[in-house]
């Protein structure tokens, strides 16, 4: 099955990028306008993170949204095939704050939003940087698409780090240097052991992981976002953020990287993932305080 879907993607990523766009804008109509692809979590999100827009600003916004999904679908694919020139005249980033930090000695963390298109982004600073870059991923259920995403994000080198072995699989590293990329806003599965902060408009679980092992080793968090110039064409940012989390109070770098991530969701919202079920879980603010707050899942208590 890996064989088949993998041959079949290859025939496709050979066509030329315009043609893929063409094929993009159908894929797009149809999850929209057919099949309803999640259509309603997206409209139930983006009608909370905006309730001054009106419904028709909404539904322009949604369709703006799932056009950059599909897009994200045949760039990805289009990976299989394209060129390390290919790809850097598209993608453009000052990769400066890494090269420092590398000539101090010290390892680094990168924390990401789901903008499009991380999986450009996760390629395009492997070619640039001095560091092994590590990046975790939460495997994929089915084994055939699982390992077709493995390939097609350890093309250039980038090694992968399992969310759900995190600890055995950054073992051999932990002396070494290197560079791990985060996509911080992933919804944790355990609300009672998560930070809990206002994100567009909506008290928000997010893990306390990153900022744990950032403190705990001392590493150095850099903030990254995701800017997409026009069809085919990305500009990232990145900033040093806190270069010794050590010394912040528990909680600070969550944060920052909450509010840094809501304003720029707020400069260009169409490229973050909306379709994420990302608030299944309800704050309970009689339970416990703010940082670390409890909370109970939607549907275990009929909400």
């Amino acid at each position: 099955m890996y064989y088949i879907l993998l041959a079949f993607c290859y025939s496709i990523s050979v066509l030329p990028l315009w043609l893929l766009y063409i094929i993009s804008d159908g894929l797009c109509f149809i999850l929209y306008n057919i099949a309803g692809y999640r259509r309603k979590v997206v409209l139930e999100n983006m009608r909370q993170a905006f309730p001054d827009k009106t419904e028709k600003e909404i539904r322009q916004l949604a369709r703006k949204f799932y056009r950059n999904l599909t897009d994200m679908m045949v760039e990805t694919i289009k990976l299989l095939t394209m060129s390390r020139r290919s790809l850097i005249k598209r993608f453009e980033c000052d990769l400066t704050v890494f090269h420092e930090l590398y000539a101090k000695g010290k390892s680094c963390q990168l924390h990401l939003g789901h903008n499009f298109n991380w999986e450009w982004a996760n390629l395009f600073c492997m070619q640039g940087v001095d560091y092994p870059f590590l990046v975790v991923f939460m495997p994929i259920t089915n084994k055939a698409v699982n390992r077709m995403f493995l390939h097609f994000r350890e093309k250039f080198g980038t090694r992968l780090i399992p969310a759900n072995d995190m600890r055995n699989s950054m073992a051999p590293w932990l002396r070494k240097q290197y560079l791990i990329g985060l996509v911080a806003d992933q919804n944790p599965g355990n609300p009672r052991r998560s930070y809990w902060f206002p994100f567009l408009n909506r008290m928000t679980a997010f893990y306390k992981g990153p900022e744990m092992s950032a403190r705990r080793f001392d590493i150095p968090v850099v903030f990254g976002k995701i800017a997409k110039v026009k069809r085919g064409y990305y500009k990232a940012e990145i900033k040093l953020a806190f270069e010794h989390p050590r010394e912040e109070p528990e909680g600070r770098i969550t944060e920052a990287f909450v509010q840094y991530l809501e304003q720029h969701i707020h400069e260009q919202p169409e490229t973050w993932v909306w379709s994420h079920r990302r608030w299944k879980h309800v704050y309970r603010p009689e339970n416990d305080e703010l940082r670390g707050g409890r909370a109970e899942e939607e549907g275990e208590n009929g909400e």
